[in-house]
């Protein structure tokens, strides 16, 4: 059985997604808040891990990296 980028994809927590992206927890969330000044759109969605937990996806994560470098370079 063939395996996907998909199926190998990490779930990045929050220690993890802070770390990878430089971004801070509370700057994580206000990038995800349609009502803060600092929302960004192309920020990647967390999803529910249970209750209480939520974790990113490691593809998602790095494509944003790269979408930032390239907005740079523009």
């Amino acid at each position: 059985m063939k395996q996907t980028s998909q199926m190998l994809d990490k779930v990045l927590r929050m220690k993890a997604l802070n770390e990878t992206t430089g971004v801070s927890r509370s700057a994580a969330y206000n990038k995800l808040d349609p009502a803060s000044k600092y929302f960004d759109p192309t920020f990647p969605k967390p999803i529910r891990l249970g209750a209480r937990t939520v974790g990113w996806r490691e593809s998602e994560v790095e494509a944003w990296i790269a979408s930032r470098a390239l907005a740079r370079n523009a």
